[in-house]
């Protein structure tokens, strides 16, 4: 299960299987500006400065150019990772809005540290 890096702050969020980097970050507990939520408006860009993604739905040439394919342009709404990814915001400020999502986020990840590490650590 891939983790989500915030960069520069540092922030890691846990990512279940098939979440997007928007619906990861929303779960636990963030928001930033978005639009449409559908691929469509571009306003959730992020770039993606390590690890790799899929789109879990094919995204318009009019939304990411052939440039920003490139380039490491993604659209967090429909950017699934698939591996552990390092993302730096645009425009956009990315705001904790509810910290008791955020302390769940952090126990899932380090339950599934726990087991990639192959101990248990019940809480």
């Amino acid at each position: 299960m891939p983790n989500l890096r915030i960069h520069p702050t540092g922030e890691v969020v846990h990512l279940e299987p098939g979440d997007t980097i928007l619906g990861g970050l929303f779960k636990a507990g963030y928001a930033y500006t978005v639009g449409c939520r559908r691929g469509g408006c571009a306003i959730c860009k992020v770039d993606l400065l390590e690890g790799e993604f899929a789109y879990n739905r094919p995204v318009a040439d009019s939304v990411i150019t052939e440039e920003e394919s490139t380039d490491g342009t993604c659209l967090s709404c429909r950017a699934v990772p698939v591996s552990d990814v390092t993302i730096e915001m645009r425009d956009a400020c990315l705001r904790l809005v509810n910290p008791f999502l955020r302390q769940i986020n952090e126990k899932a990840r380090q339950r599934a540290e726990a087991l990639a590490a192959g101990t248990t650590n019940k809480e």
